[in-house]
């Protein structure tokens, strides 16, 4: 064991029967970083029932690299449980792949009943936080959520709800996975409700491809492969403590064998062995958890088998001149709204401005049209290039939209950026969720000369405090809907380099106060403009910048010529 009590673990994924290779490469890395504590295998380990090499290291004709009998060191852990090692190291569990139904659960599958027992065991003490480790054949379903693509990997299709279920309640620290044949290290999640529960410990999910994929490119499943149970660890090796050169050689090897894909090593320290503060310091990339509902629900009944999708409503909308980018099917004329999907945000009670498909909706300012989401200069804008990105449909805030519009939000958000970027610009997002019937993100263009990002979040932390302003730092990464619950009102800022402050409202708020802050002498230098309504054009000149600003922004558009 290494210094300080934490243990050196190999992951590795699918074996497949190539027990050769992937005892070759873990001589190697051993040879230059001394030997690990546990070489744990998920997915995949025998292949095909006839390999040749797995029946010479069953018969004994053939050993691992330390001269033991192989077979007799290989533990297969069982169908589900939990391994605590006498370190303190708590392992759960889970073998095969989920149950399509039918009695009695297949030997290589798990069902609802197997992922309910095991919860049951552990979540019953009191004092359970969370698991150290968590192995699974298959991937969660929605992993990605919040997170970093997976690449082609759909896990809608090959993930199991009931495994995100089990990530969800047991709070894996490290949660491993195979089977897809592909590399995938999501970006670690935190699991709590930012600001409104206590602080726990991040979770993180890394996906491995098969033993001998050192090209770094997904490979094809063998047709016919049996799923045999997975979960395989290797006998324990003791070791010595390392010297300094030793633990530098160990951290060059650690990042040439992550890079490998079907290996991955790292250090952890039990948690029960930790500190409160240290267990739960949260890195600088963590986000929301994938599995909660939003506004902090503890709910995975989204990620669960026979999921419905919805529809979002699909609009076409004519901006009086040659309609580019993706095709919707016209659900009615101007003016009309299309039958909404179900469980979606009620339309208003009133004419709406901002609702794409109604006759209130200024469109000569409208100036990007994408699936979901369109963008709009402002009336009465701080600037010229002051603009809006919107909603289609009607709603209230950002804390209600579906998940694919708030994706759609992200892509304009982030193709600002860039256009502002290339203008000497930066970017200053706000929303306020008050007093206000439909969503509207404010995006607000500030030059480089004027001031610093830091300049622009110590102006509204300023300001804030001067008319009493509760104003919150979140991290970059925070939903809001993890923060607030719909309905709530609220105030937020982002700034370009990924920081948000927030403000809950409980009973009164400046209605302009985000454009006060930015109109001020520290920013702008334009208070004069704070008020929207002293700062309205003629809609002749409106339109003429509408066009000017639609054609600037063209090659950043979301929208691309079919």
């Amino acid at each position: 064991m290494a210094p300080g009590g934490a243990l050196r673990v190999l992951v590795c994924g699918d074996v497949e029967g190539r027990l050769g290779s992937l005892y070759s490469r873990v001589q190697a890395v051993q040879s230059k970083s001394g030997p690990f504590d546990l070489l744990l295998c998920v997915g995949n380990f025998f292949g095909s029932a006839q390999d040749p090499e797995w029946e010479q290291y069953q018969t004994g004709a053939k050993k691992d690299a330390s001269g033991c009998e192989l077979a007799e060191n290989i533990t297969y852990l069982g169908r589900k449980g939990v391994f605590s090692g006498a370190s303190g190291l708590q392992i759960a569990y889970l073998s095969g792949t989920e149950s399509t139904g039918g009695e009695p659960t297949p030997a290589h599958c798990f069902s609802t009943k197997d992922v309910t027992d095991l919860k049951t065991s552990l979540l019953s003490t009191s004092k359970f936080k969370g698991v150290d480790i968590l192995l699974t054949s298959s991937w969660p379903k929605g992993v990605e959520i919040f997170g970093n693509s997976p690449g082609d990997i759909d896990t809608k299709k090959c993930g199991s709800g009931l495994v995100s279920l089990l990530a969800a309640s047991l709070k894996p620290r490290y949660h491993f996975a195979a089977l897809q044949k592909v590399y995938y290290e999501r970006l670690p999640y935190r699991n709590h409700a930012v600001l409104q529960e206590a602080a726990q410990h991040v979770s993180r999910f890394i996906a491995l491809a098969g033993v001998g994929n050192s090209n770094k490119r997904k490979v094809q499943r063998v047709p016919g492969t049996f799923l045999s149970p997975l979960m395989r660890i290797i006998k324990v090796i003791t070791i010595s403590l390392m010297e300094t050169s030793q633990l530098f050689v160990f951290l060059l090897t650690f990042f040439a064998v992550c890079f490998l894909q079907y290996l991955y090593a790292f250090s952890i320290l039990p948690m029960s062995s930790m500190e409160p503060i240290e267990l739960v310091k949260q890195p600088q990339d963590v986000t929301e958890n994938p599995y909660r509902r939003p506004g902090g629900g503890k709910s995975c009944a989204h990620l669960l088998p026979n999921e419905k999708e919805e529809l979002a409503p699909q609009f076409f909308f004519d901006l009086s001149s040659k309609p580019k980018g993706r095709k919707r099917r016209p659900e009615g004329g101007e003016g009309q709204q299309p039958k909404r999907a179900p469980n979606k945000p009620p339309l208003p009670t009133a004419a709406c401005w901002f609702c794409l498909a109604s006759p209130e909706v200024e469109k000569h300012l409208v100036v990007s049209i994408g699936t979901h989401c369109y963008l709009a200069l402002a009336k009465g804008g701080l600037t010229p290039d002051h603009v809006l990105i919107l909603p289609i449909g009607h709603c209230q805030s950002m804390v209600d939209l579906a998940s694919e519009v708030v994706e759609e939000v992200e892509q304009y958000k982030s193709a600002l950026k860039r256009f502002f970027g290339a203008r000497g610009k930066r970017f200053v997002a706000f929303e306020r969720n008050y007093r206000s019937q439909h969503l509207q993100l404010q995006v607000v263009p500030v030059p480089l000369n004027c001031c610093t990002t830091e300049d622009i979040k110590e102006a509204f932390i300023v300001q804030a405090e001067e008319q009493r302003i509760e104003l919150l730092e979140i991290p970059e990464h925070s939903a809001l809907k993890q923060i607030v619950q719909p309905g709530t009102p609220y105030f937020y800022v982002e700034l370009d380099n990924g920081e948000k402050l927030f403000h809950r409202i409980r009973k009164s708020f400046p209605l302009q106060f985000g454009r006060e802050v930015l109109a001020s002498e520290a920013i702008l230098g334009m208070p004069g403009r704070a008020d929207w309504r002293s700062c309205q054009a003629g809609q002749e000149e409106e339109a003429t910048a509408a066009q000017d600003f639609r054609q600037a922004f063209e090659p950043f558009d979301l929208v691309q010529e079919d």
